[in-house]
Parts: structure tokens; C-alpha cells; sequence
């Protein structure tokens, strides 16, 4: 089996030895470290060669296994944006594995202090390549985002030091779980090693969420503890299942912080041309990610960097795709946004790379960061309209059934503004950012007092309601409430054209007891707790997963054209009329739908009934031209009144 060898930088095994490469244009100079075994003891300081902006060494007794670093030397002056400090131990950028995880500490932010016992040491490995089979995921499919820890570490029937970690994730239980939801594809939130920031250690609190990296390559140890082997084993046993992975990756900061942060990596190999900087102030940091520094994704170096990730992560372990991380930044340079920017051209011309699912989150916090529906094919975008549509919807805005029926239908308004004739929305209600899916029927304001920010943090917005008390009540109707519109929205995200995407355990009714932010829980707050799923809420998530997946309507991501594939229909079976649309108190609508039948195997006629009202509503189906309208679970005829509170299908049966 071929090495996985993706450039000719990082540590390389070749016939003479490892060639050991690193990029810098204003290093002075570099020098290899090598440590012992445990990575405490530094043995060696090598210079590297320098031919042009590459730095490199080949060492014939530095074999499988060896731990190393790097030192730089030069010119530190912050104020030129120069960060050169031989005492700082840097990790390769190309680090394929790590001896340990991240942790901060002052020491990695003050010139002249030693840090080699605070720096993971990356280890020389030889990564061997798989034949990657074309993407199991295809849009219009159920993604499921799970974060590993949170997700596994108190399941009671994964092997105790599985729990927490990548591998456990292809325990026979948990892909039961996803096969029984009808799980498409898993999308990782981030395993690659971050470091927290640096104001969570002094309050007790750790990151949880990896949105923080380093090093774009190394899996974080914590969660992949057996390396890139553990990775590529779990893609293939969650591949035999028939369900793909995705990567969520973070291409637009690194945990190195502002100007006060960490000395780890890229910064102190070569800080002018990994970040963005201000035009003629190259000490001040561009922060167009919220996040202290902004990744130069338009540099040719930064650029390479990020393309050789995307082929190692195929290579190595075979993933389907990737998620972007405020991916407006990968398409950033000094004078904005723009969709065909050089990367996302040299993604699309990568052998490797041009077949594989890409997802967009699109924005950033910069100018003009915004640009949902901008990004070229084939990117699939996160649709936070959507998102909040429907949730308004749902909280009882006026004015809301327009925005719903453009949900449903794939929100061509966004997605055809390129000429494109098919939605590439990523529909959700609920994601890691934000509430709960549960949380946002019972909590009106957020609640982030634990996070240590006096509740300042996460957005004040979240398009919630509370059905009459905040938060953990123990009156049964307003459990009962909440329980209803957990399944309404569900409902609804499973009636909406194109790919959905339901967080982990939101289809059990999980609660961050109102934690809107709550990335720097790491503990029971965003732990799963499997005992306190809601079995009936499981049920009927696995119920409407099995409705989409067997009328094709749903697989299918191209725009409704109105003549004779899709009809809305006030609940009395007569045509929504512009006045019903326009009306601010419209509630409720039928979305008639023509659909292939996996099960009849013909095309017949599918009915979406959605009643937000807080009482049963009668309703009128259209005549059946040659059966009679059923259930599509129970079989059962079509009654009079749909429930409360509800989305609803129907199928015409012969």
C-alpha cells in the first residue's frame, strides 16, 4: 500500500531517511528538534537547509516514530509583525500526529520563555493511503453533527475507554443509533488538536467544541487516540453501514490568537504569511472571524496548506467531505469576498478533492461576510434563513407562512441568484451554536451565566419561546407543550427540499439548560445523557426519516417549478390565494406534493399538512383519482382534524 505522501513539506519517509520541510520567507533561520521517546527530553538541535522559502533536512536515523519540533530565529518585533523567538518550540504546521494535546499557559505568550515542555511534539509517521470510494453522502440526505466527546463519553454500552473518543463512534450500538435514524452522514465537529482560549483555564473551563486548532493535519489526541489509523478505521466500518463522514474543519483562524495570545505554530514560522494583516500596519492583526486572527486563505503557501489537509484527510481515511468553519473567509483576500476565489477553483480542479461533499458555514464577522447563496458549486451552504424562518413560524410571528412555504421549497430566492436551477441548502432548525432544538421551546432569553461572561456571550436573538415558564418546569401541560413543538420542528425540517442537518441527540430532546454558547462546557451540560432521551421523540424523528427517505421527492434538490410537482393549499383544500399569503395571521398551509413511492413503486401524491394552531383543524385532501389518502406509517385513512401544533403526512394510496 502507497504512503499517503500529499507534499513535499512536513516529515517525509523516503529511501534516504526523513526528509523533515517547513515554509518561511522571513525566518533567519531554522532548527529541527528531536526528542526522546516521551517528548520531555530535547536531544538534538539540527539546522535546516535553506533553498529559497523552503527550510529542510533529511536525517537517515529518524525513523517511525521519532518526536520533533522546530525554533526559529530572527527579528522579533511584534510591531512589524515579526515573531521570531528561538526559545518557543513550534509545531510543524504539517504534523500529520501529536504526542500529547495542547494546553495554555502565559509562558507561550512571553518572548524568551521556554516552552518545550508546554508544546506537543509532533511524531513522524507513516501514514498509508486508502483507494477513497466515491462519497457514500449524496444532498438531499440526513447529516447528523456530532460532537465525539459529548455524543459518546456517557454511553453505558460503549467499552469505557472507547467512550469520548472517534473509535467509539463505530460501536455496533452507536451505528445502530444512526441506521435506525436513517443517518446519511456523520459530520464531525472538529477532531483536529486546538488549544482552549486563554481565558477558560483561570475560570475552571475548557473548550469542548475544537473550534480552536493548531495544527490543520494532527488529530487532537484526546479524541483520536489512535491516530489517523483510528480514523480511517471508523470511516470504513461506518462505510460498511452505509452511512459517510464529513469533517468539520476550521480554515479561517488558529487558536494563536490576537496579539496577546500563543506563540505555537504559524505564527512563530512565519506570522506575515500565514494571518491577514492591516495594509501598512503589518502588527495589527486583521479579526474577521471574531476570533483574534484571520487565516490568509488567498497566500499560495496558506493556500497549498489547506489543499494538502483536504487530500490527506482522503488519502489517509477515506472522509466524504468537509464542512468549513466561516468558510467566507476561504474566500477572502484584501478586497473582499469573492465566490470564485483561487481556492475554491483549486478544490474543484483536484482530482482528489472535486468529487468530495463541501459544505459551507457562509459568513464571517467581517465586512461583508454575510454570503449566504454566493459560494460556486458545488458547495452546500448552511441556511440560517431557513433556520430562523422556521423558527419564527413556529414561535407565532405574523407574517410567517411566505417565508415557510420558501423554507420548504428550497429557498430558490437564495440558491437560483447564480442562474443555478437546484437548492444547495443545508436546512436545519437547530445546530452546536445556539439552543437546543428543545431548548428553543423552553427558554425565551439564553442562559449563559456558567460560561463566565455575565451572560454577554452568544447571540441575544434566538427566535425562542418558553410555552409559559423558562426553563425546567414540572408542569406536565408545559412539558407536553415543549414535547409537541420539539416534534413540530422536526417535522418541519424533515418536509423542507434538500439536505438536512439535525444535531446529536436533539431528536431525544436534549437540553443545555439554555446555554446558547456552550462551547466551554466540556461536562454534563453538553454531555449526552442516553438515559434522558425522550423515547417518544426518537420514535417519531425515526417515523419522519423513514417517510423522507421513501418518497424521492425529498432526494431530490431541484426547484419546484409549480406545474404539477408542487401545489399549497389552504387547510379547506382550496388554492392559497395571494390575500392568504399576504394576510399577517395565516397559520397554517398544505403542501401537496408529486413524489415517487418507494414502496408502491409508482408516482402518486404526498400531502404535508402544518398546523401551527394551539387546536385541532379540520382539513380537506383533493379528490383521489384512483385510491384513497392513508397515514403513510399506520396505513390508516385520513381523518377529519390534524392535531394541534403539528406537521403531518399523507399519502394517496391505490
Amino acid at each position: 500500500m502507497p504512503t499517503a505522501v500529499t507534499s513535499r513539506l512536513g516529515a517525509m519517509l523516503t529511501s534516504d531517511g526523513t526528509r523533515f520541510a517547513v515554509w518561511s520567507r522571513h525566518a533567519a533561520r531554522i532548527e529541527l528538534c528531536l526528542f526522546d521517546k516521551s517528548g520531555d527530553k530535547e536531544l538534538r538541535r539540527l539546522p535546516l537547509t535553506r533553498d529559497g522559502d523552503v527550510h529542510s533536512l533529511t536525517l537517515a536515523d529518524a525513523p517511525v516514530g521519532t518526536r520533533y519540533g522546530l525554533r526559529t530565529d530572527g527579528i522579533y518585533s511584534p510591531d512589524h509583525g515579526l515573531w521570531f523567538d528561538p526559545s518557543k518550540l513550534l509545531v510543524d504546521p504539517y504534523a500529520i500526529e501529536l504526542d500529547r494535546p495542547f494546553r495554555h499557559d502565559p509562558r507561550l505568550t512571553i518572548f524568551g520563555e521556554e516552552t518545550a515542555d508546554l508544546v506537543p511534539k509532533a511524531i513522524v509517521t507513516d501514514t498509508k493511503a486508502v483507494d477513497p470510494s466515491p462519497p457514500l453522502f449524496e444532498p438531499g440526505g440526513l447529516i447528523y453533527e456530532v460532537a465525539v466527546k459529548p455524543f459518546t463519553i456517557l454511553h453505558p454500552d460503549i467499552p469505557e475507554k472507547r467512550r469520548g473518543t472517534v473509535a467509539a463512534l463505530a460501536e455496533p450500538v452507536i451505528i445502530d443509533h444512526l441506521k435506525r435514524l436513517g443517518v446519511a452522514a456523520v459530520e464531525l465537529m472538529p477532531i483536529v488538536a486546538w488549544i482552549d482560549e486563554r481565558h477558560l483555564p483561570p475560570l475552571g473551563l475548557h473548550n469542548g467544541w475544537g473550534y480552536n486548532p493548531i495544527a490543520p493535519m494532527a488529530l487532537d489526541p484526546r479524541l483520536v487516540p489512535g491516530g489517523i489509523e483510528e480514523l480511517r478505521n471508523t470511516v470504513e466500518t461506518l462505510h460498511k453501514a452505509g452511512i459517510g463522514v464529513i469533517l468539520d474543519l476550521v480554515f479561517n483562524h488558529s487558536g494563536e490568537s490576537d496579539r496577546l495570545g500563543t506563540t505555537l505554530s504559524m505564527r512563530g514560522l512565519d506570522n506575515l504569511t500565514y494571518y491577514r494583516h492591516v495594509t501598512d500596519r503589518p502588527g495589527e492583526l486583521i479579526n474577521d472571524t471574531g476570533c483574534g486572527n484571520t487565516i490568509a486563505c488567498d497566500n499560495p503557501v496558506v493556500r497549498d496548506l489547506i489543499l494538502d489537509s483536504l487530500r490527506h484527510f482522503v488519502l489517509a481515511a477515506g472522509v466524504d467531505g468537509f464542512r468549513f468553519d466561516l468558510a467566507s473567509i476561504l474566500g477572502r483576500d484584501m478586497s473582499g469576498f469573492h465566490r470564485d476565489a483561487a481556492l475554491f477553483a483549486a478544490i474543484a480542479a483536484d482530482p482528489l478533492l472535486s468529487d468530495r461533499i463541501l459544505i459551507a458555514e457562509p459568513w464571517d464577522t467581517g465586512p461583508g461576510g454575510y454570503q449566504l447563496g454566493n459560494f460556486p458549486e458545488p458547495f452546500l451552504e448552511w441556511n440560517d434563513r431557513a433556520r430562523d424562518d422556521i423558527r419564527r413560524y413556529w414561535r407565532g410571528d405574523r407574517h410567517a407562512i411566505g417565508a415557510l412555504a420558501t423554507a420548504l421549497a428550497g429557498s430558490s430566492d437564495t440558491f437560483s441568484r447564480w442562474g443555478e436551477t437546484a437548492t444547495r441548502s443545508v436546512n436545519f432548525v437547530a445546530a452546536h451554536d445556539g439552543f437546543t432544538l428543545t431548548d428553543l421551546a423552553s427558554y425565551a432569553r439564553k442562559h449563559n451565566e456558567a460560561n463566565g461572561e455575565d451572560n454577554r456571550d452568544g447571540h441575544d436573538e434566538n427566535y425562542s419561546w418558553n410555552n409559559g415558564a423558562e426553563g425546567p418546569i414540572g408542569d406536565p401541560e408545559i412539558q407536553a407543550a415543549r414535547q409537541v413543538d420539539a416534534m413540530a420542528l422536526i417535522g418541519t425540517l424533515f418536509a423542507s427540499r434538500g439536505t438536512i442537518m439535525l444535531t446529536a441527540g436533539d431528536e431525544g430532546g436534549r437540553s443545555q439548560g439554555g446555554n446558547n454558547n456552550a462551547y466551554a462546557q466540556d461536562n454534563a451540560v453538553t454531555w449526552l445523557d442516553w438515559a434522558k432521551l425522550d423515547p417518544k421523540l426518537v420514535d417519531h424523528t425515526a417515523a419522519l426519516s423513514a417517510i423522507r427517505r421513501r418518497f424521492d421527492v425529498f432526494a431530490k434538490t431541484g426547484f419546484f417549478t409549480g406545474k404539477g410537482d408542487v401545489a399549497w393549499l389552504r387547510l379547506d383544500g382550496h388554492p392559497l390565494t395571494v390575500e392568504d399569503w399576504e394576510h399577517p395571521a395565516t397559520d397554517n398551509l398544505l403542501m401537496l406534493l408529486t413524489t415517487g413511492d418507494r414502496e408502491q413503486r409508482r408516482a402518486t401524491r404526498l400531502a404535508v399538512v402544518v398546523n401551527r394552531g394551539h387546536a385541532p383543524h379540520p382539513f380537506q385532501l383533493p379528490a383521489s383519482v384512483d385510491g384513497e389518502w392513508r397515514d403513510p406509517l399506520s396505513g390508516t385513512a385520513a381523518p377529519s382534524l390534524v392535531s394541534s401544533r403539528s406537521v403531518t403526512f399523507f399519502v394517496e394510496v391505490v
